[in-house]
């Protein structure tokens, strides 16, 4: 059983930047590929970004390549978005997901478990 703790969002203006936090209970967070998700209300859950066990292998969006980058902490069981040049259409709930399957299956949706989210507003 693993629990993910999202912190880190807030308001801020276009351009900003944050930096999202993803904490893990439990023992076996290395053992588990990791993503962020976003999704506004209304709208279907949108994929962001995601990293591989080791923190080797990363995969993006398109619409935030080159702005947001995934990291992860094996030692301190966390992971991390940091989210530059932030733009109004950023603005929604982001998550964080667990897949013992690995990059590919968090790439897809399918994550093992999900956070309860953290809300990103970035005003023009």
């Amino acid at each position: 059983q693993v629990q993910l703790v999202e912190s880190g969002g807030g308001l801020v203006q276009a351009g900003d930047s944050l930096r999202l936090s993803c904490e893990a209970s439990g023992r076996t967070f290395s053992s588990y590929a990791m993503g962020w998700f976003r999704q506004a209300p209304g709208k279907e859950r949108e994929f962001v970004a995601a990293i591989d066990w080791s923190g080797g292998s990363t995969y993006y969006a398109d619409s935030v390549k080159g702005r947001f980058t995934i990291s992860r902490d094996n030692v301190k069981n966390t992971m991390y978005l940091q989210m530059n040049s932030l733009k109004p259409e950023d603005t929604t709930v982001y998550y964080c997901a667990a897949s013992y399957l690995g990059i590919r299956a968090v790439v897809r949706g399918s994550g093992d478990y999900w956070g309860q989210g953290t809300q990103v507003i970035v005003s023009s």
